[in-house]
């Protein structure tokens, strides 16, 4: 029967929880932000209750399990209010079984900034935050469309560190414009806050943004990107940081638990307009998706209607490539029998890709183990190719 699995117990639970506002819509992303209609401001108490009947909605299917992270993203979750987001942890607190050492973590970014109002968030129960600076430069923050500049983004980092005991810096590479020699200075400046976790990503230009329709000029060559991404691994390394995923560096202890269990092909329930959600049962895996455009979320959440605009099981074949989508990213790859317990297959379903991959160079494997090579993760595209469905 597709879509049917036999699974001897449920993988761990996160929640994600969708804040969708931005100030502005920044030209390369491609994620589900909007900006308030004009002359209105976002109805904060109004959309906290819509959350609170999505997961009061959803309780049944996550019935008694621990949630064991929280990542609240968006759109820019930092524009409403701290005692907003004390209300919007509460509630999940009161409804759901968070666990003792609960990882929360919160998205930031430093163009809504005020003193004291990151200190606030951590009493209001984040334990951690992730600022999306992107560049410290003001000519490629201006290029990307972001609305802080240099000084904002220093003041919002040194305030994080002040305030949290580990937080997340989000730089970006391969601008418009950009040199070798400017990425070397972001990194320097990131690190110099000695942050526990760096995520850092290539710039891609993605369909439906604004980068898509205006190509933007002046961005690098591949080779230079190559050479950029090299100077990262680098400069990590000699701060004491491990990469880990691959666009992720940390610490020892504060790699993101949050997106490791997504990594793990863990569940997550997400709520919240545009989130999605994998769950597990013991006969099948279900993907969902919440409503999109916020006002029509809220105004169905509003009126008792379903936020849910799909909902599909995933089908037995597509399995091996949506559990490698994930387990690939990871430098240190995962355990054989993690692909059984979390997909209820054997472990033959993947024996000959796994063959395969081993011949090219792109993984490495053991009796009990399999991880990408340095080339897998280099070619990451091609090595999670070779798991696509016969």
């Amino acid at each position: 029967m597709p879509g049917s699995v036999r699974l001897e117990g449920l993988p761990p639970l996160s929640l994600y929880v969708h804040l969708p506002w931005c100030i502005k819509k920044c030209p390369y992303c491609d994620f589900n932000s909007h900006e308030p209609r004009s002359g209105a401001g976002v109805d904060e108490a109004g959309y906290i209750a819509a959350l609170m009947a999505d997961l009061e909605a959803a309780l049944p299917g996550v019935w008694g399990r621990v949630v064991h992270s929280v990542f609240i993203g968006g759109g820019t979750p930092s524009l409403f209010s701290p005692q907003s987001i004390d209300e919007l942890i509460a509630g999940l607190r009161a409804r759901l079984r968070l666990a003792g050492d609960c990882e929360v973590t919160m998205e930031a970014n430093p163009g809504t900034f005020e003193r004291e109002r990151f200190a606030a968030f951590a009493q209001a129960g984040v334990t951690r935050l992730s600022i999306g600076v992107q560049s410290f430069n003001n000519t490629h923050l201006q290029a990307l469309g972001r609305v802080h500049d240099r000084a904002q983004a220093l003041a919002a980092v040194e305030e994080a560190a002040r305030s949290f005991a580990t937080f997340n810096l989000d730089l970006m590479y391969a601008l418009p414009g950009q040199n070798l020699a400017d990425l070397r200075t972001d990194l320097q400046t990131a690190l110099s806050f000695a942050p526990p976790h760096l995520s850092v990503y290539h710039l891609t230009i993605e369909p439906n943004t604004l980068f898509a329709t205006r190509p933007p000029d002046g961005l690098p060559e591949d080779d230079t990107a190559y050479d950029m991404l090299d100077s990262i691994t680098d400069a990590t390394a000699a701060a004491g940081m491990a990469r880990y995923e691959v666009s992720a560096f940390s610490k020892p202890g504060h790699q993101c638990r949050h997106n490791l269990n997504y990594w793990r092909f863990g569940d997550y329930l997400g709520i919240g307009a545009g989130a999605h959600s994998k769950i597990s049962t013991a006969t099948q895996i279900t993907r969902q998706v919440r409503l999109r455009d916020p006002y029509r979320y809220l105004q169905a959440a509003a009126s008792g209607e379903s936020v849910v605009s799909q909902s599909t099981n995933i089908a037995s074949a597509d399995l091996p490539l949506e559990f490698m989508m994930n387990a690939l990213r990871l430098v240190d790859g995962f355990e054989l029998s993690s692909y059984c317990d979390r997909t209820g297959q054997s472990i033959t379903t993947i024996r000959k890709a796994l063959d395969l991959a081993e011949s090219k160079g792109l993984l490495q494997q053991s009796l009990t183990w399999a991880k990408p090579t340095q080339k897998g993760t280099d070619f990451l595209n091609d090595l999670q190719a070779m798991f696509l469905p016969a």
